[in-house]
């Protein structure tokens, strides 16, 4: 079994009286991420809103954190998660933030509470570039945006 990441959390202001996150189920791989608004909020067909979710966390060393949508509000409604999947970086101390779209062809309404996206903790390589004059050849060469066919 894989060593649980421990991630530090600290509640804002925004986020008084709301559940902090926790796995739904053992097996999840993610925990909900609720609305903190102090109002509700009408999403538009087509709008997007930032919806503050009333915590902020601090990642361990070779951990980011990424914002995913709903499964349930993206089927039901057509709201999802506009940059999906959204990157917390290890190093932010700010609030965590979802932006949310409405992609549905009627209005849809935030409510503080309401579960509104996920989030995944999962490692991340960092990277170091080394520049080199060629790339060495392979069999896919340049080819992409579909060059394989359906």
């Amino acid at each position: 079994m894989v060593e649980a990441a421990k991630v530090r959390i600290a509640r804002q202001p925004s986020g008084t009286g709301l559940p902090l996150p926790f796995p739904a189920t053992e097996g999840a791989a993610g925990v909900d991420l609720r609305a903190a608004l102090s109002s509700d909020h009408e999403l538009a067909p087509g709008e997007r809103t930032l919806v503050p979710t009333g915590f902020s966390i601090a990642l361990p060393d070779g951990f980011e954190g990424q914002i995913r949508p709903r499964s349930g509000l993206a089927l039901r409604h057509g709201v999802t998660v506009a940059n999906a999947p959204g990157t917390i970086d290890r190093d932010y101390r700010g609030e965590i933030k979802v932006i949310l779209i409405n992609l549905g062809d009627t209005p849809f309404t935030v409510c503080r509470g309401d579960r509104i996206a996920q989030l995944v903790v999962a490692p991340v390589a960092s990277v170091v570039f080394s520049e080199v004059e060629q790339l060495d050849e392979t069999e896919r060469g340049t080819g992409g945006f579909g060059h394989t066919g359906r």
